[in-house]
């Protein structure tokens, strides 16, 4: 059965009067029957515009029904739905829509019509007025053949665009469903982008596939997440890190009815200790994942009731989720012990556009080399250490930036931190710690900090150098954009340093 096969049939399934989509900021829903009539809609559409099997399909647009119905539509027709990220800018769009060949390009009119790389450039205007008038006799799209080209943030060079096949969308739901114990009359709000694997596939998608309810809305905002929540009753709802601590932030969380909600799922970075608590203070149910674009995104689960006993594990991988831990050597290291975190399973992604000869260095097997850096507690829980990029050597020791940062993240005066390693005569690298505090309380000095990480972390770990700053750039998908700290060039002076 094709990713099509599977939804419609799902869809058929449920009664024609159940709300499927509920767009907050128009104040328009559709229901399941609307969804498959506006995904075969749109597939005569396209395929009016010559739209064939494999061929690009771009939506440059915040959250809205589109982006679904036209998944629809591109998996009745084989084509690869491309959602642009709609915060770069156009010269950025540009070279993305000229990299992918875009044969459509369906958007708002927000762009110049010359950065439009595409053949058929479409308002959704265009879509809205368009009435299907003839019917086609579709081919059947395998399993394996990709529907989505989702790129990744770019952090550590060009962005690469990933391929998600049906197997992988339709795993990716149905273990979700079953390990998540969603069910029918869930209702989850997106408010995460759709150009980033969360939008669609943390709940989105796997909801719709067992009959829930999803609000969307354009973009995520605090205090109207807060209200939605409150409004729509929403039962989970998946967020960054960073999302979770603005919402905390607001001066109507503790008096805003949550009561609706089952469980909170967090992912995409380490979640800190204190911010857990303060949402189980106000007894909700807060879980970690882990996964990413190439795999997934759902392999990973840590359940409330481990959140504090196991402080900084993303939990056991999920059952449909093969996870292996090799050494330098590419073997198996021993439990306790750090190497680089391997998955494999039917939610693998079908590779890198253009770029097989990348994606084969990213295979050990059928295996997915992710590039995190991991250990296995005696239990069975895995923690990640840090990004393998992003190890350095302190005098002849691996310092894995992600342990340093978990440890300063339990400070109770400190909101947010990243540790940089920058050159040194005497150790080789040593670590920078930048710092996001509390407004009302004094700046903490690395001697300071010392101290508190005396008792947790060994010396050679400990940052020699902290730099305070008031606020943190991020990037779309809720991560601290370390790329920008790496490469900003920093006077000396202007760190507070304590040497070893």
């Amino acid at each position: 059965m094709s990713f099509l096969g599977f939804i419609e049939q799902k869809f058929n399934s449920y009664n024609n009067d159940k709300v499927a989509i509920i767009d907050a900021d128009l104040n328009q829903s559709w229901t399941y029957q609307d969804l498959l009539f506006e995904g075969q809609r749109l597939a005569h559409f396209l395929h009016e515009k010559g739209t064939k099997r494999g061929d690009r399909v771009a939506i440059h647009s915040k959250n809205r029904v589109e982006h679904l119905t036209l998944l629809f539509a591109c998996a009745r027709i084989g084509a690869i739905l491309v959602p642009l990220n709609t915060r770069l800018t156009e010269r950025e769009i540009s070279e993305i829509l000229l990299k992918v060949k875009a044969h459509v390009v369906i958007h708002g009119g927000c762009l110049h019509d010359d950065c439009l790389e595409a053949k058929h450039k479409v308002l959704f205007t265009q879509l809205s007025d368009y009435k299907a008038s003839v019917d086609y006799s579709w081919e059947e799209i395998a399993l394996s053949e990709p529907l989505m080209m989702l790129f990744s943030s770019g952090t550590t060079g060009d962005p690469k665009g990933i391929l998600l096949h049906g197997q992988m969308l339709k795993t990716n739901q149905e273990a979700t469903c079953q390990s998540w114990k969603l069910n029918k009359d869930d209702i989850t709000l997106v408010s995460t982008p759709f150009f980033h694997t969360g939008g669609y596939n943390v709940l989105c998608l796997p909801l719709l596939a067992i009959g829930g309810t999803v609000v969307l809305t354009k973009q995520f905002d605090a205090s109207k997440t807060l209200d939605l929540i409150e409004k729509y009753k929403v039962s989970v709802y998946f967020g960054v890190p960073s999302i979770f601590e603005l919402l905390a932030r607001e001066e109507k969380f503790d008096s805003c009815d949550l009561s609706s909600i089952r469980f909170l799922i967090s992912g995409g970075a380490y979640c800190p200790v204190s911010l857990i608590k303060k949402y189980q203070q106000k007894s909700l149910t807060f879980k970690q994942g882990f996964g990413l674009s190439e795999v997934g995104p759902n392999c990973f689960l840590l359940e409330a009731s481990d959140a504090i006993i196991k402080l900084g594990s993303i939990g056991k991988p999920m059952p449909h989720t093969k996870a292996l831990v090799i050494g330098e050597d590419n073997l198996e290291v021993k439990r306790g012990e750090v190497g680089e975190l391997l998955l494999a399973g039917n939610h693998v992604c079908a590779g890198y556009f253009e770029d097989e000869k990348l994606f084969q260095q990213s295979l050990t097997a059928k295996y997915f080399k992710t590039g995190d850096l991991v250990r296995i507690d005696h239990d069975g829980f895995y923690y990640i250490v840090g990004r393998k990029k992003e190890m350095y050597i302190s005098g002849g020791e691996n310092v894995y930036p992600a342990e340093v940062e978990k440890t300063i993240g339990e400070h109770p005066e400190i909101l947010n931190n990243v540790i940089i390693s920058i050159d040194d005569e005497k150790w080789g690298e040593v670590g920078v710690a930048y710092i996001e505090q509390k407004k009302t309380t004094p700046k903490i000095s690395i001697g300071e900090l010392r101290d508190f990480l005396n008792s947790s972390l060994s010396r050679y770990k400990h940052p020699q150098y902290i730099k305070h700053v008031d606020h943190f750039d991020y990037l779309d998908n809720g991560k601290i954009n370390r790329k920008i700290l790496k490469n900003k060039p920093e006077q000396m002076s202007e760190y507070d340093a304590d040497r070893l």
